[in-house]
């Protein structure tokens, strides 16, 4: 597979998202035997750029990564998040990126992980409860001590990352951005001016620009601890609103010879050497389809009516998950 640039920081250009293995979509946690065929399948075909979170679980998505990267941790470049769990109780609602929180968030997670290191580690969000200099001045300390190789933020904004990263080199922005999520697009000039890759979460819009969910009664079969149950996009008028959207990169992957997924996956390629998707799933039949987007060339006309595509009804979050990203 072709590479990409975080920063410094070189990864194969579709990575893996992991979360969906332990947390937040139907079946999560129900067969961790496939989900660990499906990472290491994932290194077969050349993925590099692993990405999980002390939230996702919490915990049981970073032990199961640790226990698939056992034999195989030199190959793949592995990034986690913290910032959504307060260790000593002391902020309600998780938000913690204070230095002391930072420190035992780490030394947890490289015990999960099973590793003296993590390649690319993560805010998760921004805490508007410590100064962003703060937060980036104790992980700088933790690269210093080998801990954590590179820095990451988390759906930050402008000032943030500016902020950021005039303390320390911030290798990669993550946030979310697809064919129906375009909000990054206004960061992507300040990103390629500082040398700032963007990972882009959520890059076949959970699952929807796929056309996996095609009527209301797909989203009510879905599994009660699926949180696309109550989203803003998944649910009401929205849904019918976002199936058009669906339908016109279907007709597009129809021209190609492609899936609806290769097709939204190719849109974010062609749109910079420095974005890089991390498509999740939990299967080996889709790990395999994702991967199989780096061959899929459009042309310029598919490009110009993918782009030409309107943005997704509803918010990317619910209204109080939305509350922690900054705008």
């Amino acid at each position: 597979m072709r590479t990409a640039k975080l920063g410094d920081l070189e990864v194969a250009r579709i990575g893996l998202g992991a979360m969906g293995m332990s947390h937040g979509y139907s079946g999560a946690g129900s067969d961790d035997a496939e989900s660990v065929r499906t990472i290491h399948r994932a290194i077969e075909l050349g993925v590099t750029l692993i990405d999980t979170a002390e939230i996702y679980g919490p915990y049981a998505n970073e032990e199961l990564v640790g226990r698939a990267l056992r034999d195989r941790r030199d190959q793949v470049v592995l990034a986690t998040k913290f910032g959504l769990v307060s260790h000593d109780g002391r902020v309600s609602g998780g938000l913690d990126s204070s230095p002391e929180n930072i420190r035992t968030a780490v030394e947890g997670s490289l015990k999960r992980l099973g590793t003296d290191h993590i390649d690319l580690y993560y805010q998760h969000r921004v805490d508007p409860g410590t100064p962003i200099e703060d937060t980036m001045g104790a992980l700088a300390e933790l690269v210093n001590e080998g801990k954590i190789r590179y820095v990451g933020l988390s759906e930050a904004w402008i000032d943030t990352i500016r902020r950021a990263h005039a303390v320390h080199p911030v290798a990669a922005l993550q946030s979310e951005y697809s064919l129906w999520t375009r909000d990054q697009e206004q960061i992507l000039p300040l990103l390629r001016e500082l040398g700032i890759g963007l990972v882009a979460y959520s890059p076949l819009g959970r699952g929807f620009l796929t056309g996996a969910l095609r009527t209301p009664a797909d989203v009510e079969r879905l599994d009660d601890s699926d949180f696309r149950k109550n989203h803003p996009r998944f649910t009401g008028e929205n849904f019918h609103r976002n199936l058009r959207i669906a339908d016109q990169v279907q007709a597009v992957a129809e021209q190609v010879g492609a899936t609806s997924a290769q097709v939204a996956l190719a849109w974010l390629l062609a749109n910079g050497d420095d974005i890089v998707p991390i498509p999740g799933t939990k299967r080996v039949s889709r790990v395999q389809e994702n991967v199989a987007a780096d061959a899929v060339t459009l042309t310029p006309e598919q490009m110009t009516t993918l782009t030409a595509l309107p943005v997704a009804e509803g918010g990317h979050h619910t209204d109080e998950q939305m509350r922690v990203i900054e705008r």
